[in-house]
């Protein structure tokens, strides 16, 4: 599995030294060529993503192991030319997702975790670095906010941090790289009171775990896929090291 993981890493990153064509291909010839990298690598296994979310749910449903893509997450950023999207792939294993590789090639930026083996960052030619999630201090809490997804939901959280805890810092950021700073160890949650999809979330889940966090609903209740006809997530909070009840946050005080 870690493997696996190394090998989906490296070509992705052999990929942005050889060409910066990645983030200006179209969707469906990027998806077409992760598609056929990933079948090359595990012929039985099918590939879901938003372009192949039209695959009935009887038939998902049989589906023990899968691959979970994304191969543009950040839509806006990318077109905004901010840098700020990423190429999402993920290995769900009975639901769960147990290989995850976040790559943001403008950034030269790669996260990617197996099951088990740890998380690890890789930035530009430097060596992967392991990332940790750290513990909470509520007298210094750093948020990881949406961009271009902010809401009024988000406006009652803020504000009842700061009237319960503390004025939060915030890192404005978009893609699944939010859910990746908590994972390094920069902020400490990211709120995400808003529509997302599984692919927009499983790769970075992983990378969050093993890194020590967790990906959870607003009930507390840690994110699983393909359990349902829908590929819509629930509002969720991806949170570090330390337990917090932070949907405590989301009610008028």
């Amino acid at each position: 599995m870690t493997l696996s993981c190394k090998f989906i890493a490296a070509k992705l990153k052999f990929r942005k030294r050889r060409t910066t064509r990645l983030s200006r291909k179209p969707i469906w010839l990027r998806i077409t060529s992760i598609e056929a990298g990933l079948s090359r690598l595990t012929p039985k296994l099918p590939v879901l993503s938003e372009e192949s979310a039209a695959v009935p749910y009887a038939t998902r449903a049989t589906w023990c192991r899968y691959w979970l893509v994304d191969p543009l997450d950040g839509t806006r950023e990318f077109i905004k030319r901010n840098g700020e999207f990423t190429v999402n792939i993920a290995l769900i294993d009975e639901g769960k997702p147990v290989i995850g590789v976040v790559f943001a090639p403008a950034k030269n930026e790669l996260y990617y975790a197996a099951k088990n083996s740890g998380a690890f960052k890789q930035s530009g030619g430097q060596a992967a670095q392991a990332i940790q999630a750290r513990k909470l201090d509520v007298a210094d809490i750093t948020i990881a906010n949406s961009r271009s997804h902010s809401n009024a939901r988000m406006q009652v959280f803020l504000s009842n941090l700061v009237g319960n805890l503390s004025q939060p810092k915030l890192i404005t950021i978009g893609s699944s790289l939010k859910i990746c700073l908590v994972a390094e160890g920069a902020a400490d949650v990211y709120p995400r009171l808003g529509p997302t999809s599984e692919w927009d979330t499983a790769a970075a889940q992983c990378v969050l775990e093993q890194a020590g966090g967790q990906l959870t609903d607003t009930s507390g209740n840690i994110f699983q896929y393909n359990t349902k006809e829908s590929l819509l997530n629930p509002e969720f909070f991806a949170c570090g090291a330390t337990p917090h009840a932070w949907s405590q946050y989301l009610t008028i005080l």
